[in-house]
């Protein structure tokens, strides 16, 4: 009839981590993104950068536009 010997700061710390896990679970269901709905996102990301990187000019491509008064070049 004894009783089992239980280690104290063992089972405090357990109970908190449980409650730490429990508290970023509810986060995550909150606050996250399902991966699914990340990949998505950053395909989506992807293609519209590659997009605008396509029409993007070059430098060595554009003519001379120095005798345009725009904003910036008026005296």
């Amino acid at each position: 009839m004894t009783a089992e010997i239980v280690n104290l700061n063992k089972v405090r710390k357990a109970r908190e981590r449980a409650t730490r896990e429990k508290d970023a679970q509810e986060n995550r269901l909150k606050y996250g993104q399902a991966k699914s709905e990340r990949n998505l996102f950053e395909a989506k990301h992807r293609k519209t950068q590659a997009e605008l990187d396509g029409a993007r000019r070059q430098s060595g491509d554009s003519t001379d536009d120095d005798d345009d008064p725009g904003p910036g070049n008026a005296s």
